[in-house]
C-alpha cells in the first residue's frame, strides 16, 4: 500500500496513527478534513487522546474490511440485542473509555460507533431502577434538599402516576 492509499491522523497529545484512506472515511469529520488536508500532513484532531484514537482506529479498521451487512428487516436502531460478537468484545472497556469512545464517534461523526457504544450503555442500565443506575454510574445527589423541593413543586405531575 503506497502512502497515497494512508492518511495520517494526530491526536490531542500529539500520537500519530497511519490509517487507510478507507478506514479515515468512515468518519464523516475525517472526510470533510481530507479535502482541505495537505498531502504529507497529519491531520489533528484536537478532541481525542491517543488512547481514544486508537480505539477509533481499530475500530475502523476491523469494520473497513469486516462491513457488517444487517439486512432491512433486522435493521432497527431501537434493539440493543444485535451487536455482533467482535462488537462486543470491543466494547469490554472501563466506563470511563466507553463513554469517551461516545463523544469521539460523536465528534468524528462515526455513526455505527456512535450507535454499538450508546447501545452498550444501554444494555449496561437495562432492567435496572433508578438507584442502581445511578449506582452503576456513581452519580451523586447534586441537587441541595431545598432545590429538589423546588424541582418536586414545579414537577408534580410526576407524582401522579
Amino acid at each position: 500500500m503506497s502512502d497515497i492509499d494512508m492518511v495520517t491522523l494526530q491526536s490531542v497529545d500529539e500520537q500519530k496513527f497511519q490509517v487507510t484512506i478507507k478506514s479515515a472515511k468512515m468518519s464523516e469529520t475525517i472526510k470533510n478534513l481530507l479535502e482541505d488536508a495537505t498531502a504529507g500532513e497529519p491531520i489533528p484532531l484536537p478532541n481525542i487522546t491517543g488512547k481514544i484514537l486508537a480505539l477509533v482506529v481499530q475500530y475502523c479498521n476491523y469494520h473497513s474490511e469486516h462491513p457488517t451487512v444487517v439486512s432491512e428487516e433486522k435493521k432497527d436502531e431501537k434493539r440493543t440485542d444485535d451487536i455482533i460478537p467482535w462488537d462486543l468484545d470491543f466494547c469490554k472497556v472501563d466506563q470511563a473509555t466507553l463513554f469517551e469512545l461516545v463523544l469521539a464517534s460523536n465528534y468524528l461523526d462515526i455513526a455505527e460507533l456512535l450507535n454499538l457504544t450508546c447501545k452498550t450503555i444501554a444494555n449496561m442500565i437495562k432492567g435496572k431502577t433508578p438507584k442502581e443506575i445511578k449506582q452503576a454510574f456513581g452519580v451523586k445527589r447534586d441537587f441541595t434538599p431545598e432545590e429538589e423541593e423546588e424541582v418536586r413543586k414545579d414537577n408534580n405531575w410526576l407524582d401522579e402516576r
